[in-house]
């Protein structure tokens, strides 16, 4: 290293910057790690060294030690994983980064497959130097904190651990701090290829989102947020939305955002014309959702084309990152030609569709009824709502619908119903649904209420009085005062029992979700054998309720369902969508409970369960890993379009 390299960096207040550093590592690595470490000649990074190596595979141990190592004097602390590749000049550039920014975590690597990643990519077409992580996980494969902040870490994680992935820790630690995540762009570190120890080679191959060998000194420090970012990721196309710098992030579909602004028609026609038949249509679509989304998104940002190989390095990693927990490396490197071809096609079509004139985005429905989603917690209820609005409906999430006027104007009120709320939270519902001279109530019960039944096939009609199981008594009696209540005001209330709700917001109370949080936390799940569960996803809850109000108020109970499953079945399902845990079989059965016939919303209705389960299953589990931590906010964001 010169004499150049080892000069002192200073923030904006002179103070010197400090920097001290690990690299953490499981025993059969150290050798690696040492060589890694070594690579900063000026001797500031040790070893870390995972202190219970014949342990379950996690980082979560070895980062605690990493993150303790912090040097008395330093200011900042940097801890890189074993497994990275480093670009020329990178101690330095690390330096000069903590001087720009101390009071920041800094990641110099995001992976292709993340939502992070993808803002990253966008970072890169919009001309931008940093990007904010968005919330997901803390990308930690090479991160660096202020020192006081790396200090108290270790303490951190030994009390709310709890068994979460190390990059989830992370990231609940740095939001409890308010401190957030810059990403540079290009990532400055990258991926190796040699299998991981924190247990995630299940994940597949692994590479930075857009990757420089050359650190170079930034010529600026301006840190980009955008308030839409399209990502395709475990084979699906989506974007993370956020309405405002104070807002919570919203994950959707690519096509449902599309169809938002009144895109979604382009879209497709311009996907019609494209030439991609050197791709199955399972990957051509959502490649071309994704990208010509980025396009749309980049395009509003500025007017200003990326350059070419800007383009075709970032498109590059589009495919791969999508795919990568499904193919190998191998399979990859043949997908990537025709996946960029085709998402630069779709790129350029979005960016064009931006910036001409866009189709209206009215639907017909927009100017029939505005509808009110009360219950559901702040998650799932909000997450209903926007459900709603993508089918043509204006529709609100109402948190506390006693106050004053916030009923008022609706014509429709759906209700999440949850007896563990207490009677005081429905009353006050119904309450403000009376003054606010609601047309129709649709009361979203739970297939609960057939708990404790001998039918093994239950429908609408299988239960007329008060069921014997408490909790089926407390769901019939929910249903009793919403039906007594539409007696008395003459107002029609409509019961959907719905099966356990799968998708964003559903917290942890049914089968799925709580094995979903167990998986997570590296818990075994605990099986009934011989117990049947159904479920519904989201998305088809949200056609259930639109199928009820388009209709007559004809029937008063519906059943609705998207599928049944054995316990094995779904506990596999979790499996996949979430992690991998032992399973064990529980010595005393829990109560029966029958499975619901749909034959009376599909026939009456024409209702079908139509969306892809898995997507709503992966949708709960991202959520429960991802996105039920504070996220920092205030953020400055880059677009509006949501």
């Amino acid at each position: 290293m010169t004499s150049q390299e080892h000069r002192i960096h200073t923030d904006a207040t002179g103070r010197p910057v400090r920097l001290s550093g690990a690299v953490m590592t499981h025993p059969r690595r150290a050798e690696a790690a040492r060589l890694l470490a070594e690579t900063d000649t000026a001797g500031r990074v040790t070893v870390a060294v995972d202190p219970q190596p014949e342990g379950p595979p996690t980082a979560l141990r070895s980062a605690a030690v990493a993150w303790r190592n912090v040097a008395p004097d330093a200011t900042h602390h940097l801890v890189l994983q074993d497994d990275v590749v480093l670009a020329e000049g990178f101690f330095r550039y690390a330096e000069r980064v903590a001087a720009a920014v101390p009071d920041e975590a800094v990641a110099f690597y995001a992976g292709w497959e993340g939502r992070t990643g993808a803002a990253v990519r966008l970072a890169a077409l919009a001309g931008e130097q940093w990007t904010y992580a968005i919330e997901e996980h803390t990308p930690c494969l090479a991160l660096m904190l202020p020192a006081d902040a790396a200090r108290g870490y270790e303490a951190f994680a030994a009390e709310h651990g709890l068994g979460w992935p190390y990059d989830v820790v992370m990231q609940r630690y740095l939001n409890a701090l308010g401190v957030p995540v810059r990403v540079c762009v290009p990532n400055t570190v990258d991926h190796s290829e040699v299998p991981s120890i924190a247990g995630n080679s299940t994940h597949g191959w692994r590479q930075s989102a857009i990757f420089t060998d050359r650190a170079a000194e930034p010529t600026g420090y301006d840190c980009a947020q955008f308030a839409v970012v399209p990502f395709y990721q475990y084979g699906d196309a989506r974007c993370a939305i956020r309405r405002g710098p104070d807002a919570e992030w919203e994950y959707i579909e690519a096509e449902r955002y599309l169809r938002r602004i009144g895109l979604g028609e382009r879209s497709r026609t311009a996907f019609a014309a494209a030439d991609s038949s050197a791709l199955p249509q399972g990957i051509a679509r959502p490649v071309w959702e994704t990208a010509f989304a980025m396009g749309v998104v980049v395009a509003g940002v500025t007017a200003e084309p990326p350059a070419d190989e800007v383009k075709h390095a970032v498109m590059g990693s589009l495919g791969p990152g999508g795919l990568c927990e499904d193919y190998t490396a191998e399979e990859l490197n043949e997908l990537i030609p025709p996946v960029r071809e085709l998402a630069l096609v779709a790129f350029e079509a979005g960016r064009g569709a931006r910036l001409g004139a866009a189709e209206p985005a009215a639907t017909a429905r927009e100017a029939r009824a505005r509808v009110a989603v009360t219950g559901g917690g702040s998650g799932f209820g909000r997450h209903l709502a926007g459900l709603l609005g993508d089918l043509g409906y204006h529709a609100d999430h109402v948190a506390e619908p006693a106050d004053a006027g916030l009923l008022d104007g609706a014509a429709y009120l759906v209700h999440l119903g949850s007896p563990a709320d207490g009677p005081d939270r429905l009353s006050r519902v119904l309450s403000a649904a009376e003054k606010a001279r609601i047309e129709r109530v649709v009361y979203v019960g739970s297939a609960a209420v057939y708990r404790g039944s001998a039918e093994e096939a239950v429908t609408e009609t299988s239960v007329t009085d008060p069921p014997s199981d408490p909790e089926a008594r407390q769901w019939w009696h929910e249903e009793e005062r919403c039906r007594r209540w539409g007696r008395e005001t003459g107002t029609a209330v409509q019961v959907l029992r719905a099966a356990e709700p799968v998708g964003p917001g559903v917290h942890a109370e049914a089968a799925a979700a709580q094995w979903m949080h167990r998986a997570w936390t590296r818990r075994p799940l605990l099986l009934d054998k011989s117990r049947r569960h159904q479920v519904v996803d989201h998305r088809d809850l949200a056609g259930a309720i639109d199928a009820v109000l388009s209709a007559a108020p004809a029937h008063p109970v519906f059943n609705v369902a998207s599928a049944s499953y054995t316990e094995e079945e779904l506990a596999e399902l979790v499996a996949l969508v979430a992690r991998r845990t032992p399973w064990e079989e529980l010595t005393e059965p829990g109560v029966r409970q029958g499975v619901m016939s749909t034959g009376l919303i599909e026939t009456e209705l024409r209702w079908r369960a139509s969306a892809p389960l898995n997507e709503g299953l992966r949708a709960l589990a991202q959520w429960l890993a991802c996105d039920v931590h504070d996220a920092v906010t205030g953020l400055p964001q880059l677009g509006c379009d949501v």
